[in-house]
């Protein structure tokens, strides 16, 4: 079977497994050479999202995170005991979608270690009754596919996202950054299927916004658009939504068109994956999500809105320890003793 090529400068062997020889035969683990005779496994209780696909790219160098990240991918770094993929990914889970595609590139092959079977230590440890840290773990493996795609050149987010597209084909999907963590209450929604319901009631591609200070801009994409009242939007009180107009790559500090900035939170229609076979290179020379989101705005309509929930940037340092500390403080095991510790600590400053 010949390779495909793609349109883009980037192509994807679809020949080959993304996974090891030795885990083809994983009930859980998939690549996609092997999708289309996977069987389904049961699911826990969870409503099914309204859309079924969602995509995390996780191919990126973590440079920020230097010289942790020469050997250990930045997206499986711990928020306390858990890999900040996982996090991402449990979001996915409880929003009640079916399928999840990691695009990773050379040298994450820690992340697909992690998401398929260890028999020999989850035999072990079943053995002597240590089995807390894998019921996560385990009901991602009852709940989600988890399929793994390569990204064999850094082309941009806009290039990783549109290697997903033989698992996507015609479906709308969801995209969530693999450094963002959206951490809501028990009876919350996830943030992702806040989008999702949107993109159901309303048909048109729905993105997360945030607002952030001027002086923090620069470091984001940013939409502007002319505001929706609830009724017209499907949103509930308090939900702030756009109809988009402009979509901007972190502008230049000064130049840009709102404060509304994107968090790494997306529902888009396939019609997005057909704008970015098209793409040609944006800022950086690299092929950019935001420019195919611009077209998708003026052409067919896209809606911004903000959520509910709360958002670390764990792909900062700063984000990355505030994730650490508030999600430990959340936790029994933790809470005391870090909180005298760091009411200490607060003393000495």
């Amino acid at each position: 079977m010949p390779r495909p090529r793609s349109q883009v400068t980037g192509d994807l062997d679809l020949t080959r497994s993304a996974v090891p020889t030795s885990r083809r035969g994983s009930p859980f683990f998939t690549s996609f050479a092997s999708l289309l005779v996977m069987t389904p496994k049961p699911r826990t209780t969870v409503a099914k999202s309204p859309v079924r696909k969602a995509v995390i790219p996780a191919a990126g160098l973590g440079t920020r995170f230097l010289p942790a990240t020469k050997t250990i991918p930045k997206e499986m770094l711990p928020i306390v005991d858990k890999p900040t993929l996982l996090l991402v990914v449990e979001e996915v889970a409880r929003a009640g979608f079916e399928d999840v595609v990691l695009i990773q590139g050379r040298g994450k092959t820690a992340i697909e270690d992690f998401f398929d079977v260890s028999y020999e230590l989850e035999e072990k440890l079943e053995r002597e009754g240590k089995t807390d840290w894998l019921s996560s773990l385990k009901n991602i493996r009852n709940s989600i596919n988890v399929i793994s795609i390569r990204q064999k050149r850094a082309l941009g987010l806009g290039h990783a996202i549109w290697t997903a597209r033989p698992v996507i084909g015609d479906e709308p999907f969801a995209v969530l950054l693999g450094d963002e963590i959206m951490i809501n209450k028990e009876n919350e929604t996830p943030v992702i299927g806040q989008l999702a319901e949107r993109f159901a009631s309303t048909g048109l591609s729905s993105v997360a916004m945030m607002k952030v200070p001027d002086s923090e801009t620069h470091k984001y994409g940013i939409v502007a658009g002319d505001s929706l009242p609830p009724d017209a939007s499907g949103s509930g009180s308090g939900i702030e939504v756009l109809r988009v107009r402009d979509v901007v790559e972190k502008p230049a500090p000064g130049t840009a068109p709102s404060n509304w900035a994107l968090p790494g939170r997306y529902v888009f229609d396939a019609e997005i994956l057909r704008e970015l076979a098209d793409a040609k290179p944006g800022k950086n020379g690299e092929i950019q999500l935001t420019d195919a989101m611009q077209t998708i705005a003026k052409q067919r309509g896209m809606l911004a809105s903000s959520f509910v929930g709360r958002r670390y940037d764990a792909g900062d340092k700063l984000g990355y320890l505030q994730a650490n500390i508030e999600l430990a403080l959340e936790r029994e095991d933790l809470r005391t003793d870090l909180t005298r510790y760091l009411k200490t600590l607060a003393g000495r400053l």
